[in-house]
């Protein structure tokens, strides 16, 4: 019979030519065993028959030549089901399953770091493998793909065992994909490439029994390199569709640039779902088929394809001649055992899960360590108690606790000798302080210094679009931050009021009074003397001056040795108190956000570690 392909050939239908009819009337005849259908009318005018569609449940159409009365009509063979095909979805392999559920959980975590054009790929491999899993486990659809004039449509009718794709001269002969299917219930999958029912075919039955080729559903392509943009669109659109390809090369085109850079290379995963057959060997004399099918394997391997020669997994490669049917024999046995081991949906899925994984390679994958050390949060903390004045603070703590101890064990001369000096010291030829604006503007650059560094720190290594995720969530924190360690200085810094006394400066404090009263007695019992009021008798008053003005100094300079200590730990606690603070407000408003990004980097890390290292 002749197919039709396209409106245009739908057309000629209606008024066929002679030579087509009588090619069509020959198949017919080599084929049947007298089995007839006659076409009805509907056919005539280009519509599809109800009775067809009834008697197909998955919309396939079956056309036979009529082999007797009116050679303008095209028969059909008509074998009704008596009740719809039973469709068995498709189960993917644990293996394979697991890496899905991390593909799409990686997707899902990156959507809001990765742009769409970025996951698109991965999105297109997870919409298919859901959208196959529905079909059909038992039907295996394999598309026929070559270049022009490489003789695919008439290795698919040599399939078929039927002229079902029209062949010819004219260039392009194929215009649209055609569908033929060996057993019922692949509707769907053939649904799924969007081929219409008018394009839909069935071999003729053997009539010995089951076809070896039960659960094909074989798809004839245009020509890759056709000259209509249309043709090269229906190619590139069922190519990643169907479980597996047959690539038809000829001896003329089989080094084809065209056809090895732009479908066999990027499609070398693919391997074990794809043939490639060196077709019209009968055009080449001697050896030289041999030494064709060499060079061509030499070829694919410089692609990158695998081939599996010794019982390996990769791509079978075959040399025959659809013309004469030498060598199809061996082709359809080896399609038959690969469509009866009903694997070649999972490998196809999985190579598409490779590919996919190798192209987020940039965007999930690292060469070295990566996060944020306790080194790097350490600093970052001793930067921010910096910008704070932490170690300043505590320093100003310990004299305030100093000058505490020598306020309440100090002589009483001493002290108003220092606020004497204090009043009479003179302003000139001092240094002009930094005004407060000054240190603000110096603290804030000390704050956004820090948060580049720790930044910058945090995202070494990571790919780009996570780097900057890191980077992005650190200058969100630091947003705000200067005035927040402002509040919390003025909060955590030196406690107001006098700092607190240890226990033994009342004891101090009663001793320098002793010393002072001592000086003061002595004093008035030499002026008693001298006066006459008192009789005389130095000894005694001096003894009590001398006690009273060596004792103070001494008692002084007592306290003052023992409140170093205190007074250092004073200033100590109060810069750890502001260093705390100042740390803890770092670490809420930049380290937590940059953490939660690189822990969410963590997760897509391990989910793509799962996509691609299941798969190995």
């Amino acid at each position: 019979m002749t197919a039709v392909t396209d409106q245009d050939s739908t057309d000629r239908a209606d008024q066929p030519d002679d030579d087509a009819h009588r090619a069509g009337s020959a198949a017919a005849r080599g084929a049947s065993d007298g089995g007839r259908a006659t076409r009805t009318d509907s056919t005539r005018t280009g519509s599809t028959p109800t009775d067809t569609t009834e008697a197909w449940d998955d919309g396939l159409i079956a056309r036979r030549v009529n082999e007797t009365a009116e050679g303008d009509r095209f028969p059909m063979t008509d074998h009704r089901s008596a009740a719809p095909p039973t469709v068995t979805p498709l189960v993917y392999e644990g293996s394979l399953r697991s890496r899905l559920e991390a593909l799409r959980e990686l997707v899902g975590l990156s959507r809001t770091r990765l742009d769409s054009r970025t996951l698109s790929e991965a999105g297109r491999v997870l919409d298919e493998a859901s959208a196959r899993r529905r079909l059909s486990g038992q039907h295996t659809v394999v598309a026929i793909a070559g270049a022009t004039g490489s003789g695919k449509s008439q290795l698919f009718n040599a399939l078929a065992g039927v002229t079902i794709s029209e062949t010819g001269v004219r260039r392009p002969t194929t215009a649209a994909p055609i569908a033929c299917s060996w057993s019922d219930g692949g509707a769907g999958l053939i649904e799924r490439l969007g081929i219409p029912p008018r394009l839909r075919r069935r071999p003729l039955p053997t009539g010995d029994g089951e076809s070896p080729l039960r659960g094909l559903v074989l798809i004839d392509l245009p020509d890759h390199d056709s000259a209509a943009v249309q043709h090269r669109r229906h190619v590139d659109r069922i190519l990643a569709l169907v479980d597996a390809v047959i690539w038809v090369v000829d001896p003329e085109k089989y080094a084809d640039a065209v056809l090895h850079e732009r479908y066999l290379r990027p499609m070398a995963a693919h391997a074990e779902v794809m043939f490639v057959v060196l077709n019209q060997i009968d055009r080449l004399p001697g050896e030289a088929a041999e030494q064709v099918l060499d060079d061509l394997r030499r070829l694919l391997d410089e692609d990158g394809i695998a081939l599996g020669e010794y019982g390996e997994p990769g791509t079978t490669v075959l040399a025959l001649s659809a013309l004469t049917g030498d060598g199809v024999g061996e082709l359809r046995e080896v399609l038959g055992q690969f469509v009866s081991e009903r694997g070649a949906p999972n490998r196809r899925i999985s190579a598409d899960v490779d590919i996919a994984a190798a192209r987020l390679w940039p965007v999930y994958a690292t060469q070295r360590r990566t996060g944020l050390s306790e080194q790097a949060r350490e600093e970052f903390s001793d930067r921010l108690a910096d910008a704070v004045g932490a170690t300043a603070a505590g320093e100003a703590a310990e004299r305030a606790w100093l000058r505490n101890a020598n306020r309440a064990c100090g002589t009483p001369w001493l002290r108003l000798w220092r606020w004497y000096q204090d009043r009479g010291e003179p302003t000139t030829g001092r240094l002009p302080s930094r005004t407060q604006a000054d240190e603000e503007a110096t603290a804030r650059q000390r704050v956004e210094q820090a948060v580049r560094t720790v930044a910058e720190r945090a995202s070494a290594g990571l790919p780009t679009p996570w780097a900057q995720a890191v980077r992005e969530a650190a200058v969100r924190g630091s947003q705000g931050l200067p005035e927040a360690l402002d509040e919390l200085t003025a909060r955590a810094g030196v406690p107001a009021g006098r700092p607190p006394r240890p226990g033994w400066w009342p004891v101090a404090v009663l001793t320098q009074a002793s010393m002072t009263i001592l000086q003061f007695l002595g004093g008035l019992w030499l002026l008693g003397q001298i006066i006459g009021v008192m009789s005389p008798n130095l000894g005694v008053p001096v003894l009590l001056m001398v006690i009273g003005i060596v004792g103070g100094p001494l008692i002084e300079w007592s306290c003052r040795l023992a409140a170093r200590g205190p007074a250092r730990r004073y200033g100590l606690e109060a810069e750890r108190r502001l260093r705390e603070a100042a740390a803890g407000c770092g670490r809420a408003r930049v380290l937590d956000p940059v953490a939660a990004e690189l822990l969410r980097y963590r997760e897509v890390r391990e989910q793509y570690g799962r996509v691609v290292g299941a798969g190995r």
